[in-house]
């Protein structure tokens, strides 16, 4: 059976991929805007013309993208999304938090131009690494409360913040929100004074990266004034958070590899195909 028999098939017998019968897909290696590509795509073929079932497939791939883009772009690269575990989410991008400036050309009209400011995005990573921090000791490990509340104070073991390297991604400008994610680089190790952790920074408005940082965090005894090891309350939860990680890694990679390959097999049956034809509307 043709690849285009095949896509066909599938479109009349379901109009999404049942958990039961979904074929196991090898992740994709995705492009930094995959997502609004697949929805360009999408519109490719709708507006070239689909026949009621097909229709009905491509709404039911634009309303999982609408509703788990977070997941798919995040959680694809192993960020855990969701209130348990963002540091910020939805979080309001304010006017006063831009750098502007003013064109005047020719003295005839003056333009207003503005971003939010490169500085800013480093009190978002910082802002929410607190929160994510928090989150184990209100969500994951409440036993060990004190202990993770006091890793963000210099009452006992704290953390301290040795180095950020941001990577910026497009000018992002009010009004937007954003939401700010945490990941560990690496397994955590009882051998080590310090961690690393990944941080992605996404505008809700564009549905894509706006920044990337690399934090290099040390953990800091205060009332000995000296670095030390990660305590073990802190390595069984790490634990537990990495094996989260590569697990939403595996399973998002695959949705969003199935998400392509079901964008592609519309595009086979509508205009990538042999003698296609748009459909303008004429009886």
């Amino acid at each position: 059976m043709s690849s285009r028999s095949s896509c066909k098939l599938s479109l009349l017998k379901r109009r999404t991929f049942a958990s039961t019968t979904r074929r196991q897909l090898t992740p994709l290696a995705l492009p930094s805007r995959w997502l609004s590509d697949l929805r360009s795509r999408l519109g490719k073929c709708i507006i070239f013309g689909l026949k009621p079932a097909q229709v009905d497939e491509a709404g039911a791939i634009l309303r999982v993208l609408a509703r788990e883009w977070r997941e798919l772009l995040a959680g694809s690269e192993g960020f855990l999304v969701g209130k348990r575990r963002a540091g910020l989410e939805g979080h309001q991008v304010v006017w006063g938090e831009m750098v502007s400036r003013f064109l005047d050309r020719e003295s005839r009209w003056i333009q207003w131009e503005g971003h939010v400011n490169n500085t800013r995005y480093i009190r978002y990573a910082e802002s929410g690494r607190v929160i994510w921090v928090q989150k184990y000791a209100k969500y994951h490990d409440p036993a060990h409360r004190k202990e993770w509340e006091d890793l963000c104070t210099s009452r006992g073991d704290g953390m301290i913040l040795r180095s950020i390297k941001t990577d910026f991604k497009f000018p992002m400008s009010w009004p937007d929100r954003i939401s700010v994610y945490h990941k560990l680089h690496s397994p955590p190790s009882s051998a080590v004074d310090s961690f690393t952790l990944e941080v992605l920074i996404l505008s809700e408005r564009h549905q894509r990266a706006v920044a990337r940082c690399v934090e290099d965090i040390v953990v800091y005894n205060y009332q000995r004034g000296r670095k030390t090891s990660l305590q073990p309350f802190m390595l069984k939860q790490f634990g537990q958070t990495w094996r989260a990680q590569e697990e939403a890694k595996m399973a998002n990679s695959a949705k969003a590899s199935e998400l392509v390959e079901r964008v592609r097999c519309l595009e086979k049956i509508s205009w990538d195909r042999e003698g296609a034809v748009e459909d303008t509307g004429r009886s």
